[in-house]
Order: structure tokens, then C-alpha cells, then sequence
């Protein structure tokens, strides 16, 4: 009997495993102790077994895996292709029974549609389970499994937790640099570069790096950082107003201010220039002319 239930959109089944007890079995799987007509669920029915297991298991899906089937083989027979056998969490020197093995076949949960979604085990196998499908007799229990749509989790936003010292928030506090790549040119890390450097013709710079943009292009200057010294800068604290007011007092001069200041007639060099230089007779004494 196979039945889908397309009707319950319910977390699948990410992975079944053996367990010893609830000590040996892990944090995220559900051990099956009881069976659905009441019976203990302990694996205990082989000859020569000095300890019991239980069937177990989980519906975590962080590792983005699902169980889509799962099928009961005998030791005779080879495993399917693209099955694997269950894992085992058993206590030290306890085994599982190899005369009949269960094997699932685990997918990525994005790839399929439906897959399974619950598992049960009865001891009688007489007894029919509504809505589940009868997967094989397995050491004298009957394993029955429930496929259908399933629903992944929910898509949590990611938030970001953004503080914000605004005590220390400066607008001119530079920015550390960046790695120097071929492709990346060094960036401006601050407002009070010197104007003299960034004003530097880049010519010279360009000539000196190659054109296909490799490590040998860049200087030893390249991405150091040129700043005020430290007593020509402002605080922002008390020299603010001051700086003000001095930049309020300058006064802008006009092309006529600047010519009256500075106007220069050379009187001096005309007045040198029209005097009459003293000549020498052939006798040798000066004589003025």
C-alpha cells in the first residue's frame, strides 16, 4: 500500500539511525521506544544478541538534506544505487543484526517536492496504518513510512546590529587604507591631504607605471597617507568659533586694491637710467661732459 498525503505540509525526515538507549542516541533524533499497538520497540530478537537498539530519528534540517525513501534489503541482496545504510550510535561492542538492513536514500532538499515524512514501527503485521506505506518486516517488527509535501523553514532576515559611537564620530578622522592592488588605486584617506601634493602633476606617475596595470607600476609613495601637522589642525572643540570669526574678519581685496598696494613706477631705476655717464679723455684724467 503507498499513499502521498499531499494535504499536510509538515517538516520531512532528514535521517534514521540505530541507537543503543537515549544516552548513545543524538540531541536532534526522536527514539521510536513504543510501537503503534503498544509494544516495546527494542531490536531484540536475533539469536546471540547480548544487547537491544532502537530505531531512530531526526527532522533537523540544517544540513539541507532530506530522506525521500527508504527501503529493507537482506543480506543476500546489494544495495541500491544512490541508497546508504543507516548510521549506527551504539553503545561499545553492540551490534546490529545483518540478516535484514534498512538503507535510505538521502537527497538535497531543494531537488525534490515531497519526501518522507514520518516512520513507525508495529509488531503485529496484521495491523494496517492509515496514510502510511508499508516498507518490509525487519527482525520481527513492520516498518511503515509517510510521504508527502514538505515544508522547509521559514527564511529568517538576516538583522545587523549597527552602533554608532557618536561621541567619537569625527568627520575628519581619516579612514585606514586599503590593500594595494593593481586595480585599486589608493584612496584619499582624509579631507586635509596637502593640497601641494594632490596638486602634483600625475604625468610623470603615469609614464612610470606599465599599461597592463601590474605590481611594478606602484611607488613607494603610493597609498601613504599625507596629512597637517598635528598643530595646524582644528579642534573641533574650542577652536571652531575662533576659526570662524578670523574667516569672517578676512577682507577680499579687489584687482584695484591689489594695484594700489603693490603699484611699482620704477621712478628710481628712470631717474638712474637718464643720468649721463662720465667719460675718460685720452689723457687719461675724467673730464665731465
Amino acid at each position: 500500500m503507498s499513499l502521498m498525503d499531499h494535504r499536510s505540509f509538515i517538516r520531512p525526515v532528514t535521517a534514521v539511525a540505530w541507537t543503543s538507549n537515549s544516552i548513545t542516541c543524538p540531541k536532534d533524533f526522536t527514539v521510536i521506544g513504543i510501537t503503534e499497538d503498544g509494544a516495546n520497540a527494542n531490536f531484540t530478537r536475533s539469536f546471540g544478541m547480548k544487547s537491544g537498539y532502537y530505531l531512530c530519528y531526526s527532522k533537523d534540517l540544517t544540513g539541507g538534506m532530506v530522506v525521500s525513501d527508504i527501503q529493507i534489503i537482506s543480506d543476500k541482496d546489494s544495495i541500491p544505487p544512490g541508497y546508504c545504510y543507516i548510521v549506527e550510535h551504539l553503545e561499545p561492542k553492540a551490534t546490529v543484526s545483518k540478516k535484514k538492513r534498512m538503507c535510505v536514500r538521502i537527497v538535497p532538499a531543494s531537488s525534490v517536492d515531497s519526501a518522507v515524512l514520518d516512520i513507525k514501527l508495529t509488531a503485529r503485521s496484521k495491523m494496517m496504518l492509515q496514510h502510511y506505506t508499508y516498507v518490509g518486516d525487519i527482525h520481527g517488527y513492520v516498518l511503515w513510512c509517510r510521504k508527502g509535501l514538505f515544508s522547509g523553514p521559514t527564511p529568517q532576515p538576516k538583522t545587523r546590529s549597527v552602533t554608532l559611537d557618536f561621541g567619537k564620530l569625527s568627520v575628519d578622522q581619516p579612514s585606514a587604507p586599503r590593500p594595494l592592488r593593481p586595480s585599486n588605486p589608493p584612496s584619499n584617506p582624509s579631507g586635509r591631504l596637502s593640497e601641494r601634493r594632490h596638486n602634483l602633476p600625475t604625468l610623470k606617475e603615469n609614464s612610470d607605471k606599465p599599461a597592463d596595470g601590474s605590481l611594478q607600476g606602484i611607488t613607494a609613495l603610493d597609498g601613504v597617507p599625507f596629512s597637517l601637522h598635528p598643530k595646524y589642525e582644528i579642534d573641533t572643540n574650542g577652536m571652531t568659533n575662533q576659526l570662524n570669526s578670523q574667516i569672517n574678519n578676512i577682507r577680499v581685496k579687489s584687482l584695484q586694491d591689489i594695484e594700489n598696494e603693490y603699484n611699482y613706477t620704477f621712478a628710481v631705476e628712470e631717474e638712474a637710467a637718464k643720468r649721463i655717464k662720465p667719460t675718460l679723455p685720452t689723457d687719461g684724467t675724467p673730464s665731465a661732459q
